[in-house]
């Protein structure tokens, strides 16, 4: 089954609203490690399992069986040994909403695998001949270079020998993020939680995290092109004599087109966190949904359409990449 529609969790688990507000936040929640001390946020191992699991069958409450047969915290060592349950232990002090000393494996772990994918994946179609015959890899990556360049070409003016190579990775990069939102709801986290990982998110781009450090390496790449271009004086008075073109209103052009520099890594990474985390929550929200018919229903349509918006969201990402860039190597 494809395109989200398969889901491993019984039924039974899915009923009422508290049901459904766990059901939602367990798919929401990031595999999050804190590098202080190599914890495990919100996850934890019962010191009894088997007492545990006999408790849990006859109660179903997790708390009352946790409290009654006592945890400890779960440590990045202990991943994988199938010990380690997700658990919100309830504590005075709540961790803040901006918390720099977590990070997220699962998003930050998936992103470099799929950069190594598209790396792999267009060298093994660059190289691989066939008596001279393209096969259909090397055309389909030939059509993607191509349509790429074409972009390049029609936006940027000046030469640049990193430019397309940039924005073919952009592309293809944010695309595979995104693509990874139509496998099943249920397929890799449940998988994971069978080996013992109580958290696992498969959209990348649905990370704020993700999108937005990649907007901020797109924020540095302007400061980049426009010391390259137009040099350091340029750069200055771009953002001094601009829009009123005089010395008396250099801080008051300084504010405007600051205002207007900083906004741009910030829209561009909401944009498509905004967007992709938008699709995924359908996509729970239509697993949730009690009979299966209804979901196919549901589900199909969304997730063809969902196809373009996957292909749009890495356009998009590109084509602003491209026009920033392009404006920070222009003088005027």
């Amino acid at each position: 089954m494809f395109f989200g529609v398969f889901v491993w969790e019984p039924k039974e688990t899915m009923s009422g609203t508290s049901s459904s507000q766990e059901y939602i936040g367990h798919h929401l929640h990031f595999l999050q490690v804190d590098l202080r001390d190599g914890s495990i946020v919100d996850s934890v191992i019962p010191k009894e399992p088997a007492a545990y699991e006999q408790c849990l069958a006859a109660t179903g409450s997790q708390s009352d069986c946790l409290t009654i047969t006592g945890y400890e915290q779960c440590y990045l060592s202990d991943l994988g040994d199938g010990t380690c349950i997700s658990y919100h232990a309830p504590s005075e002090h709540e961790a803040s909403l901006f918390n720099p000393y977590t990070v997220n494996l699962d998003s930050l772990g998936l992103t470099i695998i799929l950069g190594c994918l598209f790396l792999l994946l267009f060298r093994y179609g660059a190289k691989k001949t066939r008596s001279g015959v393209p096969t259909k890899l090397q055309c389909f990556v030939e059509m993607i270079f191509e349509f790429v360049h074409g972009t390049v070409v029609s936006i940027f003016k000046r030469q640049s020998p990193i430019i397309a190579p940039l924005s073919l990775t952009v592309f293809m990069w944010v695309f595979l993020m995104n693509l990874m939102d139509l496998l099943p709801i249920d397929l890799l986290p449940h998988a994971a939680t069978s080996i013992g990982v109580p958290y696992f998110r498969v959209v990348p781009s649905a990370d704020v995290n993700i999108t937005l450090s990649m907007a901020v390496g797109v924020f540095f790449l302007i400061f980049y092109f426009s010391f390259t271009n137009i040099g350091v004086k340029g750069f200055v008075r771009a953002y001094t004599l601009h829009p009123f073109h005089h010395w008396a209103f250099a801080p008051l052009n300084l504010i405007l087109e600051g205002v207007s520099l900083l906004a741009k890594p910030v829209s561009l990474g909401l944009r498509l966190f905004g967007n992709m985390y938008a699709g995924e929550m359908i996509f729970i929200l239509i697993a949730l949904l009690p009979l299966w018919w209804i979901q196919w229903v549901l589900n199909v349509p969304w997730a063809l359409f969902h196809i373009l918006i996957v292909t749009l969201q890495a356009f998009i990402f590109m084509v602003l990449t491209i026009v920033y860039l392009s404006m920070a190597s222009e003088e005027d």
